[in-house]
């Protein structure tokens, strides 16, 4: 059955198309240089493929920027650009953690997420891919291939099949593959494209990597050859090299099995480590949580409220991580956001850039902070979550805080009272409900208001 395409809005305004299928751990597969989410499952071979990385997983497939079903009018391709394409459909998703499986170009895209990220890629897997644009082109073949895509756009995608296959193809299959390359990409956006990538380098970003990573590549490839897999691996500090037997940079052309083999064994053998038994022990705490969800629901209608919150959460996610927090992947009671810090510090920052965000996307939070012990494990479904009563004590806290304020225990005003930059106004102790002990709370302001 042919997978249902859906939406997601990059940061800066641009629709990308992407679908998912089967369940489990998510394995985001990024797109080529001719994506067409949607044509590709007419190819017997490639909707073989597809169907193979859903067996045991989540897949998540998505066209970028200027090709396929997302948007076309598109000028930018840059790096920087494409990456925010791979973030607007795991954010859409509310994927916390997740593989990533990148054939040739978009190998630099992950490869540039994944050094950002780390917290967030569980294994990091290149198909054919290399470090830099201009790799591609370094085979005399690849050189005269290359010269024609800017004189003759129906030789390119004519030839284009024999250079990536790596095969003959029957006169029906070529037209096929043909005509899909010419529905994914005008040749002005594709010549665009090529441009762009060409000069991509994620060279410095290599020794960056911290996932698993594994390079996948066939020994008769043309273009990149094998010896930019060996360097790609050796730069990487937790890569191995795996090269199969075939000509085809086309991982469903050749021996498929072969290749969905070596991501199912890959991915099985360390998959406890998307989702570890962290240790526990001493963090401070952030609960937020929307004020007054239920009047908000009543007033903007459901589907607007849940569509605004989803936003919200993709954007208090981002703020904790940039604050170099832990978003705690667990499902919660209502509509909260629960994140783990080792600095209280950054804690109390965060909190502050999360009150702003629900302020300015129309959804004001309650806000608390608390430190103490927690008890770090995975739920059943993987994912990570925390335990205990200091848990507890920040969220009856965070229940006792004015829409848009921060408010924190005196723990963790005494842990940040000489670093944090801001002051803390005394509200006195306060019973929580549920907490044996009565709690002093603070009210974190600024130092100028």
């Amino acid at each position: 059955m042919e997978p249902r395409i859906q939406y997601a809005k990059t940061s800066d305004g641009v629709s990308i198309a992407y679908y998912t299928m089967g369940e489990g751990m998510p394995l985001v597969c990024l797109p080529d240089s001719t994506p067409h989410v949607q044509m590709e499952w007419q190819f017997p071979r490639c909707r073989e493929w597809y169907e193979a990385l859903a067996r045991k997983r989540m897949l998540v497939r998505y066209d970028r920027r200027g090709a396929g079903l997302s948007e076309r009018d598109v000028t930018d391709y840059s790096l920087d650009i494409l990456v925010l394409d791979l973030e607007a459909v795991v954010d859409r998703l509310g994927l916390e953690r997740f593989a990533l499986l990148a054939p040739s170009f978009a190998g630099l895209v992950a490869v540039a997420y994944a050094a950002r990220h780390p917290e967030r890629v569980s294994h990091l897997i290149l198909w054919c891919s290399h470090p830099r644009g201009s790799d591609v082109w370094r085979s005399s073949r690849a050189q005269a291939f290359r010269a024609i895509r800017v004189t003759d756009w129906e030789l390119y995608t004519e030839s284009l099949a024999d250079l990536y296959l790596g095969v003959r193809l029957e006169e029906e299959e070529r037209r096929a593959f043909t005509a899909l390359i010419r529905e994914a990409v005008t040749w002005e956006s594709h010549k665009a494209f090529l441009a762009a990538a060409e000069g991509f380098d994620v060279t410095d970003l290599l020794s960056q990597v911290r996932p698993p990573t594994l390079v996948l590549h066939r020994r008769e490839v043309a273009f990149p050859d094998v010896s930019v897999a060996k360097e790609l691996a050796s730069r990487i500090p937790d890569a191995r090299l795996a090269l199969l037997e075939g000509t085809s940079a086309v991982p469903f052309w050749g021996d498929m099995e072969a290749v969905a083999r070596a991501i199912d064994e890959f991915l099985s053998e360390s998959e406890p480590a998307a989702a570890p038994h962290l240790p526990s022990g001493t963090a401070i705490i952030l609960f937020a949580d929307i004020a007054d969800s239920t009047a908000l629901t009543e007033r903007l209608g459901d589907d607007a409220f849940r569509a605004k919150a989803r936003e919200l959460d993709a954007a208090l996610r981002a703020v904790i991580r940039d604050h170099t927090g832990t978003p705690i992947e667990g499902k919660l009671l209502g509509d909260g956001v629960l994140a783990v810090f080792t600095s209280a510090r950054q804690a109390i920052e965060a909190a502050l850039a999360c009150g702003k965000a629900g302020d300015e996307g129309g959804l004001p939070l309650h806000l608390g902070l608390h430190a103490g012990d927690v008890i770090r494990e995975s739920d059943p479904d993987g994912r990570s979550n925390v335990y205990g009563g200091a848990v507890n004590v920040a969220s009856r806290i965070s229940g006792l805080s004015a829409p848009g304020e921060v408010l924190v225990s005196e723990t963790v005003r005494s842990l940040a009272r000489t670093s944090a930059g801001v002051r803390f106004e005394d509200r006195g102790e306060q019973t929580l409900k549920g907490v044996g002990e009565p709690q002093r709370l603070f009210a974190v302001r600024a130092l100028d208001a």
